[in-house]
């Protein structure tokens, strides 16, 4: 499928609502440092700098919908406890809505905490109750299912076993999602896809498969073989098994099929990439998409996941990025998202490690030399932001800038260590620097004591920040007031 009907369909998905029924978790990261052995025991002391919680399980694939701009619905099932109360706080940033929240004293809210040191998971702890929800919780479930399905234009069962997807919910979800025609997508779990009967589209990976079939799929006509025995076996309209580095296999019971290589560009962390898959299917299912464009474009979205550390999600900017990647960016000028985003997704296919700063540059002068030079020596690539007019005018006042922003756009592009030059709006780099998330952010040592934006951030996403020398006497203000000055001798 081209590029440009790839990119009018992305275009074209509009605001579908999602039903999301399954199993919610907690992925939470302790991110530090091993450098000695623990005197207790052989094994690695971790020197925890931060901890980082992200939505994992339904909540991953709940926060891969609402960052391509779907509106979603959730049931599913936390604990009585702080835990439950933070996944709660995760879903409602996000935009989701939890409504089909139920909350069950007797069981913990499912957690997952990795231990990282740098880019190396070193152990996991799981605390879960993977017993199956009865009682009071199975009721409140299923007391949900009709109204939530009512408003749903497509329906995903994101299996975790962790106790949610009874077979009562899972057979009162595909029911609901039959009789009004919408799509009911499976993640599957397990050995027994047979549980699953009557759902629309299964999404299990190779692995899943293999242990549902009983034997092997070493090549692609096995896989083959493979799908239409499940879509027999669980009676659905079609499945598809994503293969990992070969790419994703479909096939619906009427006989259509296809084989979508791989778009990964580099492999970094597996983890929710199949949550990425089945989310990007069920919006674009919603959306009225074929099965074919819905598998392009879900792989497009895996490729971009499993490059990143952890649980993530992807963005439409980032996916229109990604199909444009291909294409030349042309000149170090980016004027618009599209473009920054492409040359980003360049930059990080090619494994550059990427620096940002930012500033008004109004009148470019050795101190933004010597400072533009500090901060590209830093990382392999220099993006530099830039304040539009009406931001600089608001922070310097109205006689500011001296240089519209197209001119001071063309002098710093026109710099050696600039490697391409974006602009932004706002009064602070907070929105652009989220929205480039550096590898490196530099920022002069006159914000030590202030706060560097982005900062938090930045570090977050596992970057740095280096503050850069300033030269002394150097300045666009103190240039401006000395030719003030010999104006006024002049008159």
């Amino acid at each position: 499928m081209n590029r440009s009907k790839l990119l009018e369909l992305i275009d074209n998905i509009g605001s579908p609502r999602v039903l999301i029924v399954g199993d919610l978790m907690i992925d939470r990261y302790v991110n530090g440092e091993v450098s000695r052995i623990s005197p207790e025991a052989p094994i690695a002391v971790l020197a925890a700098r931060r901890a980082e919680e992200k939505l994992g399980g339904a909540g991953n694939v709940a926060w891969n919908l609402r960052s391509m701009g779907a509106e979603v619905d959730l049931l599913g099932v936390i604990g009585a406890d702080s835990w439950g109360e933070n996944l709660r706080k995760l879903l409602e940033d996000a935009g989701v809505d939890v409504d089909g929240l139920v909350t069950d004293p007797s069981r913990p809210t499912a957690l997952k905490t990795r231990m990282m040191s740098g880019v190396q998971q070193m152990l996991r702890v799981d605390w879960e109750d993977s017993s199956a929800v009865n009682g009071a919780t199975h009721d409140a479930l299923l007391e949900r299912v009709t109204k939530l399905v009512a408003r749903a234009d497509a329906v995903v069962l994101s299996d975790y076993s962790k106790g949610v997807l009874t077979p009562e919910v899972l057979s009162a979800v595909i029911q609901a999602g039959r009789s009004k025609g919408v799509p009911v997508l499976v993640d599957p779990k397990g050995t027994d896809f047979a549980r699953y009967k009557g759902a629309t589209l299964m999404t299990p990976n190779r692995k899943e498969a293999e242990e549902a079939l009983g034997r092997k799929l070493t090549d692609l006509a096995a896989v083959q073989q493979g799908a239409e025995e499940l879509i027999a076996l669980a009676s659905m309209d079609a499945t598809l098994i994503t293969l990992g580095s070969e790419g994703i296999y479909y096939r619906t019971a009427k006989g259509e099929a296809g084989h979508d290589p791989a778009q990964a560009r580099a492999v970094f962390d597996v983890t929710g990439a199949g949550d990425t898959v089945v989310a990007h299917l069920a919006l674009y299912l919603a959306a009225g998409f074929t099965l074919g464009e819905a598998v392009t474009l879900a792989n497009q979205a895996a490729g971009i996941v499993v490059a990143r550390l952890g649980t993530n999600a992807v963005t439409r900017e980032e996916l229109r990025a990604r199909l444009n990647e291909d294409q030349p960016v042309t000149g170090k000028v980016l004027e618009d998202e599209g473009q920054l985003q492409a040359q980003l997704a360049q930059w990080r296919a090619e494994g550059r490690q990427i620096v940002f700063t930012n500033g008004c540059f109004d009148i470019i002068h050795k101190g933004h030399v010597d400072y533009l030079r500090f901060a590209r020596s830093k990382g392999d690539v220099l993006l530099v932001g830039v304040n539009d007019d009406a931001s600089v005018k608001r922070l310097k006042g109205p006689s500011r800038p001296v240089n519209p922003i197209g001119d001071r756009m063309t002098v710093l592009a026109a710099m050696e260590m600039v490697d391409a030059v974006t602009y932004f709006g706002e009064d602070t780099p907070k929105e652009i620097i989220e929205r480039v998330t550096p590898s490196v952010l530099v920022k002069g040592e006159d914000w030590a004591d202030k706060g560097v934006v982005g900062r938090e951030w930045v570090e977050q996403h596992g970057g740095q920040v280096h503050l850069a020398p300033l030269v002394k006497g150097r300045s666009t203000t103190s240039i401006l007031e000395r030719a003030r000055g010999q104006a006024d001798a002049k008159e």
